[in-house]
């Protein structure tokens, strides 16, 4: 009996105890709930704001203080997230978090005329795509290369590392994870964090699945 069998027991009673609305009739696609899926398919209205947007007590990338607005909920995790960090001796900075459908729609606009639309589609949402409109999803960085900019070497650093291996237990995923891009359509981004909740943000984790495919397991009755 290999690993994977004898730990799916224990992998099916966790993505049980992370699934309680199933049974309550959980609305996918309802914009203010935690689990939401947000991706070109199913998108956000454009006059969609979070009812209420904290500005967490965290430290940001240099000039990106005003740009880390997230929901109550999401600010509190991450908070825990950069404290917990900080004691494993890694420093992390907020970049962007809430962004409005006005401002995603330009940054897209932006990619749209550096490399085309084709290529802008696999590395920025377009407007109403973004899970960022939700104010659950902030990027963030560490100090390897916080000056460099969001670049996929982060997730090879110290910080990116302990990032992959813990965000879960704060409620966090690495949303747009390696070698998934024909399941999410976005390449891959180890600084892009999606709040979700403790109990999912594991389930996802251990089960080793993307968010598409943990709403799949959701619509099985």
């Amino acid at each position: 009996m290999n690993m994977k069998t004898r730990m799916l027991p224990a992998l099916l009673l966790l993505l049980a105890m992370a699934m309680p609305c199933v049974a309550e009739g959980f609305p996918p696609y309802e914009t203010e709930h935690l689990l939401t899926l947000v991706n070109r398919e199913h998108r956000i209205a454009y006059d969609y704001v979070p009812g209420e947007l904290v500005l967490p007590d965290v430290q940001a990338a240099r000039g990106k203080e005003n740009n880390i607005y997230l929901r109550p909920e999401a600010s509190r995790a991450l908070e825990q997230l950069f404290a917990a960090a900080g004691k494993a001796g890694h420093t992390l900075y907020a970049v962007s978090g809430y962004r409005s459908y006005p401002t995603q729609k330009a940054i897209f606009q932006r990619k749209v005329e550096e490399v085309g639309e084709k290529q802008a589609m696999r590395t920025v949402a377009p407007p109403g795509a973004s899970e960022h409109q939700l104010g659950l999803a902030m990027d963030i960085n560490g100090e390897t290369t916080v000056k460099k900019g969001l670049v996929r070497e982060f997730g090879e650093t110290p910080e990116g590392i302990w990032v992959a291996e813990n965000a879960h237990r704060f409620g966090f995923i690495i949303r747009y994870q390696q070698g998934r891009t024909d399941i999410t359509g976005y390449a891959y981004e180890p600084w892009h964090l999606r709040y979700l909740g403790v109990k999912v943000a594991s389930a996802i984790y251990v089960l080793d699945i993307t968010l598409e495919e943990y709403h799949a397991l959701l619509q099985v009755k």
